[in-house]
């Protein structure tokens, strides 16, 4: 995993306020490209690598002005579903998009934020990575924050095959203050950050999608067992465990 080279971002200042409306269209989010494609989060790990999943190409873009960052990724999906309505339950039990902010790259107190294709969220914060005894906070609702999703197609409809599905987010900078952010950044500014999309299998039961294996079914804990989901991230880190902020990707502040 020392070969591992971190992907990189730069995060150019933008003077009009982007729509968070899900659908990432606009003079605003038009201005900032795509990341490269997501990568299997084992990538550069000991395991040999499982193909990704058919068309599911993910990507993401950012831009930031005085008061906000802003972020937005697209996920290619033929079937985009989801079940989980309430807040800040555990959101990755379904297929989800995940972001994950660590503003002054100290690989300890940082922000998760999880959002299904339903729009529900979870936030939660980390004071240090688990496999390092962290733990997490849960709720850490951020005041401010706003979150859009928009489906390409249909949602929860197995009759149909869909593109995708996207999201548009707005974090204001005031509240990434407990974590190290300046409020607004400096040009220059390097925070470390990810991206995950967490996909689960899925069968068509009565016409309607059933996740593989069901909801309820315990499930692998250690990141070296084998694990139904598959996780398709911006940063790998070698190993089926996301918090590893230390080989997270950067994101560079720019005018």
């Amino acid at each position: 995993m020392g070969d591992l080279q971190p992907p990189s971002y730069i995060c150019r200042q933008v003077h009009t306020t982007p729509e968070i409306d899900g659908i990432v269209s606009g003079a605003a989010w038009d201005s900032a490209i795509w990341s490269d494609p997501f990568v299997d989060i084992e990538e550069g790990g000991p395991k040999p690598l499982r193909p990704l999943p058919f068309a599911r190409e993910t990507h993401v873009k950012m831009m930031w002005d005085d008061t906000h960052f802003y972020l937005a990724a697209y996920l290619h999906e033929p079937h985009v579903w989801g079940t989980l309505t309430e807040p800040n339950s555990v959101i990755f039990m379904d297929n989800d998009f995940e972001v994950f902010l660590d503003p002054d790259s100290t690989a300890t107190n940082y922000y998760e934020l999880e959002v299904n294709a339903l729009g529900t969220v979870w936030q939660l914060s980390l004071d240090k990575p688990y496999y390092l005894g962290g733990k997490a906070t849960s709720p850490h609702q951020l005041d401010g924050v706003k979150v859009a999703v928009n489906v390409d197609g249909t949602l929860n409809d197995p009759t149909s095959i869909d593109r995708g599905w996207s999201v548009s987010m707005a974090i204001p900078f005031a509240s990434l203050t407990v974590f190290g952010a300046h409020a607004p950044p400096m040009v220059g500014d390097l925070w470390r950050v990810n991206f995950s999309r967490v996909q689960w299998p899925h069968n068509v039961v009565n016409g309607k999608y059933v996740r593989v294996p069901p909801h309820g079914t315990d499930l692998p804990q250690g990141a070296d067992q084998l694990h139904p989901e598959r996780n398709i991230v911006w940063a790998p880190t070698g190993v089926v465990d996301i918090h590893r902020p230390e080989m997270w990707g950067t994101v560079t502040f720019a005018d």
